[in-house]
Order: C-alpha cells, then sequence, then structure tokens
C-alpha cells in the first residue's frame, strides 16, 4: 500500500533518477527525466547510471543466477543510501515482491506489450525451416516455442538489445525474439520481421511496462510521481504481477500473464509450463478494472487446479 501524500506536493531542488546504463534502461530513464522537468521545471533532475550483477553476468542465463532481481539491487542500494531519489525498471524485471522499505510509487505507460520475432531471412516462426537455431533466454518464450513449433532449437541468447542484434546478423540464429517495447523505445522498428500474437507467445507479466521505484518513507518523491501513473495499465499489470505473486512466480519458472482492458473490464490469460513445452497449463478469465488483484488470483488458482503446483514444485527443486 502506497504511503498518504500531499496533493499538491512541494517541488524539490534536485531529484536523481538511477538507472542501468543499458541503452534501452538509459531511455526509459531519460523518458522519465523528460516528463519530470517539463512537469516541475524548477528542479533539476539527473541520471546515476549504474551497472547491475545482471549486466555482468553474461555466458549464464538469468534463471540459474539469481533471475531478474539481478538488475534492480544495485539501483535499490541508491536509494537506500540518498544517491538517488528513485528507480526507473522494466517492470518485468521487478520481482513480485518489493523488499521491506521500497515501494513502486508509479506505473507509467505501456509501450507494446507483445514479443517480436525478428531475422534477417525469414518472415515470423512458421516460416523458419525445421532445425533452424532461435534465440531466447526466457524460459516462458523458449516453452511457448518449444510447444508450438517442436522442429526449431531454441539457444541462450543474453545481453542488451544491441548485443542481440549483433549476434543475429553474426549469423549465430536464424531468428532471435525480442520484447516488441524495447526495439520501439530505441527506434528499431525496421528489426521487427513481424509482432508474435498473444496467442501464439503471451507476454511477461508487466512486459512493455515501466516501474518506477522509491524508498517507501519518501513520500515527497511518491507525491511528485503521481502525474506520471497510468491507471489503465496500473490496472492491468496489476492483475499479472498477482497472479505471479501467488504462483510464486520468477524467471526460473516458466510462466506468462496478460490482461487487456476489454469493454470496459479486464480479461487476463494466463500459463504455467514445463521447460521443454510439453506440459502447458492455460487459464482465462475476466474481472473488473476496480479489482485487477482478484483477477489474478483467481487465474493463478485456476492454474493451480489444473496441476500448476507440480510443475512449479519441479522446478524449484
Amino acid at each position: 500500500m502506497k504511503p498518504a501524500f500531499s496533493a499538491s506536493p512541494a517541488p524539490l531542488a534536485r531529484l536523481v533518477i538511477a538507472s542501468r546504463e543499458s541503452a534501452l534502461a538509459m531511455w526509459q530513464a531519460e523518458h522519465i527525466k523528460h516528463r519530470l522537468q517539463i512537469l516541475y521545471p524548477q528542479t533539476e533532475v539527473s541520471i546515476l547510471g549504474m551497472t547491475t550483477q545482471g549486466d555482468q553476468i553474461l555466458d549464464v542465463s538469468l534463471s540459474k543466477i539469481g533471475g531478474k532481481g539481478l538488475f534492480v539491487k544495485e539501483l535499490e542500494a541508491a536509494l537506500a543510501d540518498g544517491r538517488a531519489d528513485l528507480a526507473v525498471h522494466s517492470l518485468k524485471d521487478v520481482p513480485m515482491r518489493m523488499p521491506e522499505g521500497f515501494v513502486l510509487a508509479t506505473i507509467g505507460d505501456r509501450e507494446d506489450p507483445l514479443d517480436a520475432f525478428v531475422s534477417n531471412e525469414y518472415e515470423n516462426l512458421a516460416s523458419l525451416p525445421a532445425g533452424s537455431v532461435v534465440g531466447t533466454s526466457s524460459l516462458r518464450r523458449e516453452s511457448q516455442l518449444r510447444a508450438r513449433y517442436p522442429d526449431l532449437q531454441v539457444e541462450p541468447l543474453r545481453g542488451n538489445v544491441q548485443t542481440r542484434l549483433r549476434k543475429l546478423d553474426e549469423g549465430l540464429y536464424a531468428a532471435i525474439i525480442l520484447a516488441a517495447a524495447g526495439l520501439k523505445r530505441l527506434g528499431l522498428h525496421q528489426r521487427i520481421r513481424c509482432v508474435i500474437s498473444s496467442e501464439e507467445s503471451l507476454p511477461a507479466v508487466g512486459q512493455g511496462a515501466l516501474g518506477i521505484e522509491c524508498r517507501s518513507d519518501r513520500t515527497d518523491v511518491i507525491a511528485l510521481l503521481q502525474p506520471l501513473h497510468d491507471k489503465n495499465t496500473a490496472a492491468c499489470v496489476t492483475a499479472e504481477r498477482a497472479m505471479s505473486l501467488k504462483l510464486n512466480g520468477s524467471c526460473q519458472v516458466p510462466l506468462g500473464g496478460f490482461a487487456e482492458i476489454q469493454h470496459g473490464r479486464l480479461r487476463m490469460r494466463g500459463f504455467v509450463a514445463s521447460p521443454d513445452g510439453l506440459q502447458m497449463l492455460r487459464a482465462e478469465a475476466i474481472g473488473e478494472l476496480e479489482n485487477p488483484e482478484a483477477l489474478g488470483c483467481e487465474i493463478a488458482a485456476l492454474l493451480l487446479a489444473q496441476g500448476a503446483g507440480e510443475i512449479l514444485a519441479a522446478l524449484n527443486g
């Protein structure tokens, strides 16, 4: 629950945004910096670029080294010791359980939440010849690929967006799967051969949305951030994160969750799978915008009723 704050916050003299130093992370930080400068022209806004453990370890899949939380710990340390006032994250990188003393103060607007098919030779997944090598280090993407296209060869792919594209261009992969949001935010629309439908590749929880984190005692910062809050995006990703939290989701678990607003209500789909795609459990439900957590918990319950608990237990050892 967010702390109370004044309806008319007093601008601060200075705000420091903590960010990873990848091109995409810096784009996101610059985006928030620009919006804050428009809102509060008398406030000096700067960015503290940082390298996280997740950025440093590139030869091992995230699922084996602790998950996407490795992308946020150093930023949280900067918030804790006062070097920064807020941190901007890709929401899909933010663990479902926030550490004590920290809060997701604001959910920003959502870019395209879907996955993108990127290839220099082929138009889409269906056009790939049997045995083609597809790059992704997401267990979520891998399980769905293996379930739908068992003849493809899925290989790990780590690094920032530019590194992944370079590896494709070097011929190491026939195709790679990336988040459409990252490519579009970096102005790399032309690299997308096609956006993969959510029916074919259900997105990650929070994919495409920005999460802004700060210390829970910084009610001044929380108040200043409220104009950046997107209530529709927040409803969708709150449902998705509630599902993942109930399932104890992480990047060690192949699961996806995607909520969207249709006719004034929330439609949500979720899945849990085995990494090889041989077990694929799916659920869908409709809920109210005013209570997204309940919808996320309902999807989790439907998946658990199908046996998701057994898959999750086996994966979590």
